[in-house]
Parts: structure tokens; sequence; C-alpha cells
């Protein structure tokens, strides 16, 4: 099975930049266990790496992210917690937040690439960027709530990219954007409707103009803005996003989707 994160390293005229390819084209470059464990691998070498500049984060296959993969939770959607049972759902959730949470944490300039779908958490990937440049292909959204589930680690980092009044709108309806959509929001910072290497390496060499450290201490200066303790807040979430796939909701809207078909709480069922 091939690798679900393809890093590769180039040089710069002082130090390196890497790419970050989430490798499943298949399915669109869902986040499975195995591409999140990856993902914060390389967020934990990037934090030692002295010589490492930038990451640039993409997808493989003409997509970045579809969102969070379910096929390991099939057999608990809609399944309800024997009593004094502890969720499994609750730290596999979780363990997504802290992703995000060092993304964000990089002393590295973070540049997203996207094309194609950016769902769910793959918008939240694309919130913890530095920099976002979305090809006039890339089609965002946060569908969680029309499928019966919480976009419980996203929703902080929307909320932080986007402000308050813009991420209610995106999170609560799931209306899905294309690119220059996105840019008004917030979210995306360059529509590129021509070549997206060309675009990203452009991208690269403005960032690679700052000074590393400078670049580092600024990002810590950024992050200390934040005092809300979100480690607990993201706990809540968790257990929120186990909570409602284990509820009556979700296994109705995924078999909609599945299906084609509206679900049953939607104005066009």
């Amino acid at each position: 099975m091939a690798d679900s994160l393809l890093i590769d390293r180039a040089p710069l005229a002082s130090g390196c930049v890497e790419t970050w390819t989430l490798n499943d084209p298949a399915s669109r470059n869902a986040l499975s266990e195995a591409m999140v464990d990856a993902l914060l691998t390389a967020c934990e070498r990037a934090v030692a790496d002295a010589d490492l500049r930038g990451v640039v984060l993409r997808g493989a296959g003409g997509h970045f992210c579809a969102g969070g993969s379910l096929g390991g939770f099939a057999k608990t959607i809609g399944q309800p917690l024997a009593v004094g049972e502890a969720d499994p759902l609750v730290p596999l959730n979780r363990r997504f937040g802290a992703l995000l949470q060092a993304l964000c944490a990089l002393p590295q300039w973070l540049i997203v690439a996207v094309e194609g779908a950016a769902m769910g958490g793959g918008f939240g990937l694309v919130c913890c960027a530095d920099h976002v440049l979305a090809h006039t292909s890339a089609q965002f959204a946060t569908p969680e709530v029309t499928l019966g589930i919480v976009p419980a680690q996203i929703a902080p980092f929307v909320v932080r990219r986007l402000g308050y009044a813009a991420a209610r709108r995106c999170l609560l309806t799931g209306e899905r954007g294309d690119a220059a959509t996105a840019q008004r929001a917030g979210l995306v910072d360059e529509v590129v409707a021509g070549d997206m290497e060309a675009a990203v390496q452009a991208a690269i060499a403005r960032h690679a103009a700052a000074a590393p450290q400078a670049v580092a201490a600024t990002k810590r200066l950024l992050l200390a803005q934040f005092e809300t303790p979100l480690p607990a807040l993201l706990d809540d979430a968790a257990v929120a996003f186990a909570k409602a796939l284990r509820g009556p909701e979700a296994p109705q809207g995924l078999a909609a989707f599945a299906a084609r078909k509206a679900p049953p709480w939607s104005a066009n069922s």
C-alpha cells in the first residue's frame, strides 16, 4: 500500500522546503488514521529541523482533502454505548485536533495549495495555513451538520481563520463555495487560474525572503493572542463528535448522502 503522506524535500538558497502530499487519491485524500498519524509525525520532526524553512501541504490526484474518513467508524454509526463504557471515538477525534494545533504551531511558514475538494477536515487543514492558494477548480465546504455530524475539532480553527460570524454561516449550513467565494470570506489568499505549480513556487519565493527565526517568533506571538484554553474546548468537541456519530442523525444523513438523496431534515427532502 502506498504511503498516505508523501514528503519531498527541495533546496532553497538557504535551507530547504518540504512538500507534504496527502496521498490517497481514490478517497480524494480522506483523512485516515494513518494519514493523521503521518502528518503528526511530520510536524514533530519539523519542529526540530533547523534547516527546514517552510512546508507546502497539498493533495494528490487533483483534490486536496475530502474530509475525515469514516470507514473505521462504520460499526459505531448509530450505535449507543453500553452503560459505563468509554467511547473510543473520543480520542480518535481528539487526535485530529492535536494535528490542527501542531500545524498551526509549526515554526516554519505553511503554504496550503488547494485543488478540487477541501471538505470538512480538509477545510480545517486549510484554516491552519499561513498562506492559502486555491485553484479555480477548488470547492470548499464544512458539510458535517448536513450529515448529522458535529464539525468538532475544526470549529475553533474555522473561527480563528474566518471570524465568528462567518464561521457560524459556514459551519451551520454546510454550503459549498468556490475559490473566489472562499477568498472573499478570508479563507483563501490567492486564486490561481493557471499553473498551480508556478503559483506555489512564487509563494515559496515570497516566504523565503523572511528570516527563519523571525518567522518562528512571529508565529508564536500570533498564536499567543488566543487566550481560550483550546485543549479543553477540543476535549468537549471530541465528545460532541462521538455522540453525534452514534446518535440517530448520522446514519440517516450518511445513508442519504450515499444514495444521493436529501436527508430528512433538509428543505429539499
